[in-house]
């Protein structure tokens, strides 16, 4: 019995191990795609470093979703740019066209002080403000998980 149930065992850390090495590779391509370097990693979730205040995550389960944060009063361009480029890599849509609807989830979370969520073409994007908080911008992309 007990030598069933070690390859039974490492049988079922395989996909986890999969999913680990495909999330590394992913944050190695976001990485090298923003000019950034992969920092931590913490469960599910790795840091990536680029220059200037924002910070990009990569968080991968189900489905991976990227998010960036900023503390600026007003996020860059440069915020918006840089996610929709670590963007396109994981839902397949030009980082144009991730652009275009983060900048409507941003204007919609200002305008109606509450967090935006916009689907599109099986993947969404959302954006959430706080004009009093050390993050004052925090924005999302990831495919939408089947079912």
């Amino acid at each position: 019995m007990l030598r069933l149930a070690l390859p039974l065992a490492l049988l079922l850390l395989v996909p986890g191990a999969a999913l680990a090495d495909a999330c590394d590779g992913l944050a190695q391509q976001i990485a090298g795609a923003t000019g950034g370097k992969v920092g931590r990693r913490s469960g599910p979730s790795i840091d990536i470093r680029i220059p200037g205040s924002i910070k990009l995550d990569l968080t991968c389960r189900a489905e991976p979703i990227v998010q960036a944060s900023s503390g600026d009063p007003t996020p860059s361009p440069v915020f918006f740019r840089d996610l929709s480029v670590a963007s396109q890599l994981l839902v397949g849509e030009s980082a144009g066209t991730v652009q275009s609807v983060l900048g409507k989830a941003y204007q919609t979370a200002l305008a109606e002080r509450r967090k935006s969520f916009i689907q599109q073409n099986g993947w969404s994007a959302s954006c959430y403000t706080d004009t009093a908080g050390a993050i004052r911008t925090l924005c999302s992309v990831g495919r939408i998980p089947p079912g």
